[in-house]
């Protein structure tokens, strides 16, 4: 059986397959982005690449609805919420290549000699990127873009489920001006891949996935002492402290940040911990919101695959046993269709405790002081990110202070922005992405100093 293959979560049909990458295929790919990097990216310009930057950015969004059609079929997305993560890989697309030049200008360094002194930015050459399903097309352009404009070129492993809209967005970036061998896709099967971060010619590795994916390849980059950058699983804590007075407004970002692509997102609102003042209001808005939840509506989708449907059912089912309790749903699926759910009564000796749950289920939890409400967010092993509600700002900043995480959102959830940094710590992995922190995680740091005249 081949390793991609297009199969339609919502019907479970098999709809198309394509072959594993051949040995001279994988030998191709780097050749080309060797050779690209050498004789294009390293002769032109930031301006010149951060163009192509904007008309690919252009092109995501004149092409949204096909490219939203491909995901639904591929990974079963709500159609709205795919074309929307094109139009929002066409924002960033435009961001980079708008801020490029500001974000690689020179950066002059003060140092005690007074010599003129300055960081310029630029390529190190072919960088791997093995990418997720969840977000085909957001996760690739806040990776290669970026990388495209400083002057790498990018081989791309999409997730094997995503063959459709892997192809499609090495066409985007053909059609956008990028020359062959800038940005190379690859069927490459996970043997292929060790083979790859080993090769002389790759200089980086970028993964967005599993703790047990994230796991193997930074032990093959660090074996082969090449930079690696990990975006991995979350457990994000939601947290609505004492003095929160809008609790409409808290209900509807949890429900938001729960449900976002069908829960199937790695900063997803997992763990909803509110204070015994306002839990009981609180939980029943919530409880209600989560069963008004419609499939017919587009308000979620099937999970993307069996396999993933079998493992949150095993999951949740496996918390129950062990004496959690379920308040909405019923750990049923039709297929690959998961009733979103609400499940309570967790202590730390369940496997849920320290689990990330990737599917339409909530943890909700209650605590009586802000030091009992730090403590059960900093349990989990994850620290991607978090949202923390209170009409005091300053007291939710200073909760937000003593988070174990990458990021922190106050009083909303979704705040990501083109321009705005993402990533996390502990197993949630590390390195950032967006934003020019996210521009400068593969850049060669070139110090250049100048001689005293004489």
């Amino acid at each position: 059986m081949t390793t991609f293959a297009v199969i339609n979560p919502a019907t479970g049909e098999t709809l198309a397959e394509y072959p594993d990458a051949t040995a001279a295929e994988i030998e191709q790919a780097l050749a080309s982005t060797q050779q690209t990097y050498q004789e294009w990216s390293r002769k032109t310009t930031v301006a010149e690449r951060a163009k192509l930057a904007v008309r690919l950015g252009e092109l995501f969004e004149e092409r949204q609805e096909e490219l939203g059609a491909i995901i639904n079929r591929e990974m079963g997305k709500p159609l709205d919420q795919s074309i929307g993560e094109a139009e929002f890989s066409g924002a960033i697309s435009k961001a980079f290549g708008e801020n490029a030049e500001k974000w690689l200008a020179d950066e002059e360094l003060e140092v005690e000699d007074g010599l003129r002194s300055f960081f310029r930015f630029q390529g190190t050459g072919v960088i791997l990127g093995i990418m997720p399903w969840n977000y085909p097309y957001y996760q690739v352009a806040r990776f290669a873009v970026p990388n495209l404009i400083l002057g790498n070129t990018v081989i791309l492993k999409h997730a094997a489920q995503c063959p459709e809209s892997a192809l499609a967005l090495q066409q985007l970036f053909l059609d956008a001006g990028f020359p062959e061998g800038a940005y190379v896709n690859v069927f490459a099967t996970h043997e292929q891949l060790s083979d790859i971060i080993a090769d002389d010619r790759i200089q980086g590795v970028s993964l967005t996935g599993s703790e047990r994916a994230g796991a193997i390849v930074a032990e093959q980059a660090g074996k082969h002492l090449k930079k690696c950058v990990l975006e991995l699983g979350g457990s994000d804590v939601f947290v609505v402290l004492e003095g929160t007075t809008n609790i409409d407004r808290a209900v509807r970002h949890a429900v938001g940040g729960r449900m976002e692509n069908t829960g199937q997102a790695c900063n997803g609102s997992k763990r909803i911990v509110v204070h015994e003042s306002v839990f009981e209001e609180f939980a029943q808005k919530f409880k209600e919101a989560i069963a008004g939840q419609s499939y017919e509506n587009g308000d979620f989708g099937p999970l993307s695959s069996a396999g993933a449907t079998s493992t949150l059912t095993k999951q949740v089912q496996g918390a129950l046993d062990q004496g959690a309790e379920q308040l909405v749903g019923n750990n049923t699926p039709d297929g690959n269709l998961y009733t979103p759910s609400v499940i309570t009564g967790i202590t730390p000796e369940m496997d849920v405790y320290s689990q990330e749950l990737f599917g339409p289920v909530a943890q909700l939890y209650k605590f009586s002081t802000d030091d009992e409400a730090i403590s059960l967010a900093n349990s989990s092993p994850y620290g991607l990110g978090s949202a923390v509600f209170c009409d005091d700002e300053a007291h939710a900043e200073a909760v937000g202070n003593q988070l174990d995480v990458g990021m922190v959102f106050i009083n909303a959830t979704g705040l990501e922005g083109a321009d705005v940094p993402f990533g996390g710590v502990k197993k949630s992995g590390y390195g950032r992405e967006l934003g020019k922190v996210g521009m400068l995680e593969f850049a060669n740091k070139k110090l250049f100093r100048f001689a005293a005249k004489k």
